[in-house]
């Protein structure tokens, strides 16, 4: 992943425990009715090491006021290794996110957008592909669906990178890992989304024994900012994204492009990367025009 169409990331610290309340208000409830709007979900993976949350909420679109993006991803928390076991890992900047989900994530639902918890490999050797166990995967699946039931999330994303399989003792991918955890989430969260970030050995694997978790996703997306790739996943066309743009990589022709050809050949999900806190409406006007027939504006 070392193209400067994708993105690098260093995670470290450790997640602490903090209950917070997850109901959305009646009044936001009928904000998001009065905002609503036709084409497809927008999705934005926001960098916190860097950049706040609250970036997300400032794009609506010209024509009706509904929020542009519909659902964001907090990037990333870590499955780590502690030489025995896979855990869940938060660096500082995670964890600033989810102790501080009044101000961070709970206005973002407020206006109808799902906040999701990125999960992404930490250069340990533990990943989704290679627990010893079906216990083993149940166990972490346990942890995740925790971690989005303690702090009110609406979600858990996969990103199989930067693993390294094999190290500090790990095992190399094997064909059943992925498919436990997945299942094991699903009868956790049961109503909660679970998305794929289509890279990696985990996203190879998406079947065992004759089960496929393929259609247990509830959306998946291509990782490979500025192309157009159709990801492994569900197999409805309404759940994929093989568009993927990055607002620092990704020139806005292209993503006008991505954009088009998404609505063109019916497929339901944008996936965009790296917001920041500037102003960029006229970069996210380039493809919700040809999304929504509208363009954006930003309200700081």
């Amino acid at each position: 992943m070392s193209s400067p169409l994708m993105r690098r990331r260093t995670l470290l610290a450790a997640l602490a425990a903090t209950t917070v309340g997850a109901a959305l208000p009646t009044a936001a409830h009928a904000e998001r009715r009065a905002a609503a709007k036709t084409g497809p979900l927008s999705v934005v993976y926001i960098e916190v090491n860097s950049e706040s949350m609250t970036n997300v909420a400032k794009y609506t679109l010209a024509r009706g006021g509904a929020q542009v993006f519909d659902i964001a991803v907090i990037f990333a928390a870590n499955i780590n290794y502690d030489g025995t076991k896979a855990y869940l890992h938060c660096n500082e900047n995670v964890q600033r996110v989810l102790d501080n989900v009044a101000t961070e994530v709970r206005p973002l639902q407020q206006k109808g957008i799902k906040v999701l918890l990125s999960i992404l490999g930490n250069h340990q050797g533990a990943g989704f592909a290679n627990f010893p166990s079906q216990q083993a995967a149940d166990a972490f699946a346990q942890e995740l669906a925790d971690v989005v039931t303690t702090y009110g999330l609406d979600g858990i994303d996969f990103d199989d990178e930067y693993v390294e399989y094999g190290n500090n003792g790990t095992g190399q991918p094997n064909a059943f890992s992925f498919v436990y955890l997945v299942q094991a989430l699903r009868r956790k969260l049961p109503n909660k989304l679970i998305t794929l970030y289509d890279i990696g050995p985990a996203a190879d694997r998406l079947s065992y024994n004759g089960v496929s978790i393929a259609n247990t996703f509830d959306y998946a997306w291509n990782p490979w900012y500025g192309t157009w790739s159709v990801p492994n996943g569900p197999t409805s066309k309404s759940r994929l994204s093989p568009a993927a743009v990055s607002f620092t990589g990704t020139s806005s022709s292209t993503a006008a492009y991505l954009a088009r050809r998404t609505v063109s050949e019916g497929y339901g999900v944008f996936l965009t990367y790296n917001l920041t806190s500037a102003n960029t409406a006229s970069y996210i006007s380039a493809f919700t025009n040809k999304l929504y027939g509208s363009s954006a504006v930003y309200t700081p």
